[in-house]
């Protein structure tokens, strides 16, 4: 979701990685779900992509 919502405002790996404060690399771990990534970075990048996070958490 986090690879199509870059592409969707035409950002290569680079410029969002730049918008998040993290290097391109941290950015393809992301999209391809490889890796520890925090939980700082993708709220970061959810940010910089404008988007929204909806969350629901059942016991």
């Amino acid at each position: 979701m986090i690879k199509t919502a870059r592409k969707k405002r035409k950002l290569t790996q680079e410029q969002l990685g730049e918008l998040v404060g993290v290097k391109k690399a941290q950015i393809s771990r992301l999209e391809n779900s490889t890796g520890n990534v925090t939980f700082e970075t993708v709220m970061k990048t959810f940010n910089a992509l404008g988007a929204k996070l909806n969350l629901t958490l059942q016991i």
